[in-house]
């Protein structure tokens, strides 16, 4: 079964394109806008299914579909409360609450199977859903603070304390600008869509790194970056060669 995912965030639309693909299904591309998304459908044969988030880099994912004629069933990503989520019950299309869980997910991959709807006119469900969402988009909140325990203590980390978070021997750790260490509750695979992606870049299997304590860029072997943060002068912190692209689009 082929798929498409339309997410702005390219650090989530990896780890869903990564959870569907684990489901033996067909990642057909990985779309960041409106206008990427528009291009595409008029130059490719459209997917059985849609992985949509609603707020794009350059505006609604309605848009979309207004824009061309697309017929391909949709499972909403979103981030939006469950307010507004009365939306996607009436005009019975599924949806997953960001994070994605694993278990979620493929239920609703599941459930499109069996009942497997025929195509339809996308664009009369949208009617409905933008008059209960309204036109502003709903901001998304991301993670503004880590606690963490200390013996008998819990301690608030304010993320904007936080020059880099890394995985080490089974564990994830946040590195502050104090240049301490903190043992974190949670994996760098569930923060892809919890940290902001315009300050937390994931540059490696290893570590996030925020663009506020970048201190140095270096050429590095194979291709590669080597980067100097300020308060993890101690580590050594690659760019990987897949990801250098990216990142350095992320920079501009």
């Amino acid at each position: 079964m082929n798929v498409l995912v339309i997410e702005d965030e390219k650090p989530a639309a990896r780890r869903l394109s990564r959870m569907l693909e684990a489901l033996a299904l067909n990642v057909l591309a990985q779309l960041n806008s409106v206008e990427e998304a528009i291009d595409w459908f008029k130059n490719h044969e459209h997917p059985d299914l849609i992985f949509l988030d609603i707020q794009l880099s350059d505006g609604l994912s309605f848009e979309i579909f207004d824009a061309v004629e697309v017929s391909s069933a949709i499972i909403f990503t979103t981030a939006y409360d469950e307010y507004a989520l009365q939306a996607f019950k009436l005009n019975s299309i599924d949806y997953l609450l960001k994070p994605i869980d694993d278990e979620e997910l493929e239920a609703a991959v599941e459930k499109f199977k069996k009942q497997q709807p025929e195509k339809q006119d996308v664009k009369l469900n949208f009617d409905d859903i933008r008059q209960l969402l309204g036109v502003n988009p709903v901001e998304r909140e991301y993670k503004k603070r880590f606690t963490v325990k200390i013996g008998q203590h819990i301690k608030m980390i304010n993320i904007e304390d936080v020059c880099c978070i890394y995985s080490e021997n089974k564990g994830t750790y946040a590195r502050t600008t104090d240049k301490r260490d903190y043992l974190l509750d949670t994996t760098l695979e569930t923060l892809e869509d919890e940290l902001a992606p315009d300050v937390f870049f994931r540059v490696s299997r290893k570590y996030y790194i925020n663009i506020n304590a970048i201190q140095d860029i270096i050429s590095y072997t194979n291709s590669r970056l080597q980067l100097k943060l300020k308060a993890a002068d101690d580590q050594e912190i690659i760019v990987s060669r897949e990801r250098v692209k990216d990142f350095k689009l992320w920079l501009s």
